[in-house]
């Protein structure tokens, strides 16, 4: 009975030991998420304040507000177009990048691509979306070029006229980021000029009339929200705010004693060594389990 009793307590300590451990894989990211991938700092961004420059750095949920359908871009294959040519038809998902961006970016359009590819409606069919680039300095070609790789990641060629990729000039950009609540910062590149940006990550679904009527942020999202999103959206119906929890690309470097942007990876490291923590004690107090386990029965024959 004594053998039992300790195997019994034992299982009880890791499966509660374990779903503590589960807790802080879940939570952890969420709580590195809101602060800026850097390091700690001395001087005015000291302690746990995010950096000052982050601070206009921020995605605001303007629910409703209708964007500038009238602003002019210039699409993927260098014809000048109006925000407007890709509603009234279809709800569409609309998101904030730049195509030179180091990291975020890009984890930002991989989760969406990777999400689509769950979700059973068709780009150009059922809904738009339209990738705007918030650096004026970017080009058709390079918008071309983003095009193809995620059209081609997500594996459906003849769904191209539902992909629009777009540049355009500061004052069309400032319209939509305006009106979507987007904060950017410019900020230096390793080089030292301003060819970067502090932002934020997210999504954001418009109505078929363009109107913003769901926000998703950080860089993974749900199939059935954005499907749940696109259905209420292609009815006009506005959705409710969402947890403002951030996913910055921007990153202190002490060593030059100035901000940079910096491929930064913390948040899926941090779940990386918390489920090899996880696993390293479970197997741990899987073997002492069986162990009690052996003990018992041995006991269990001598006793018999």
């Amino acid at each position: 009975m004594k053998a039992m009793s300790e195997r019994r307590t034992g299982r009880g300590w890791w499966r509660a030991a374990a779903v503590a451990l589960g807790c802080a894989l879940v939570c952890a990211p969420l709580t590195a998420q809101v602060a800026s991938y850097g390091d700690k700092q001395t001087g005015e961004n000291s302690g746990d304040q995010l950096p000052t420059v982050l601070k206009r750095v921020a995605v605001e949920q303007h629910l409703n507000q209708p964007l500038p359908l009238d602003a002019q871009f210039v699409d993927d294959t260098g014809k000048t177009v109006r925000l407007g040519d890709y509603f009234g038809k279809h709800p569409a998902i609309v998101t904030l990048v730049y195509y030179n961006c180091p990291m975020l970016c890009s984890e930002e359009m991989d989760g969406l691509t990777a999400a689509l590819t769950m979700v059973k409606l068709t780009p150009g069919k059922d809904f738009e979306i339209v990738v705007i680039s918030i650096d004026p300095a970017e080009t058709p070609q390079q918008a071309a070029e983003k095009k193809a790789f995620y059209l081609k990641r997500y594996g459906k060629p003849e769904t191209a006229a539902g992909w629009h990729f777009l540049t355009g000039q500061k004052p069309a950009i400032d319209a939509v980021t305006n009106a979507v609540g987007f904060g950017y910062v410019r900020v230096p590149g390793p080089d030292g000029r301003l060819t970067q940006f502090a932002h934020a990550s997210s999504i954001e679904i418009a109505t078929t009339d363009g109107k913003l009527a769901q926000y998703y942020l950080g860089v993974e999202y749900s199939p059935k929200d954005i499907l749940l999103g696109l259905i209420e959206a292609s009815d006009n119906k506005i959705g409710s705010p969402v947890a403002n929890i951030l996913t910055y690309c921007y990153h202190y470097d002490p060593k030059v004693n100035k901000h940079s942007l910096v491929v930064a990876r913390i948040v899926q490291l941090g779940g990386m060594v918390t489920m090899a923590a996880l696993g390293g004690f479970m197997f741990l107090m899987f073997r002492k389990d069986a162990k009690l386990g052996r003990h018992h029965d041995l006991t269990k024959k001598e006793n018999g």
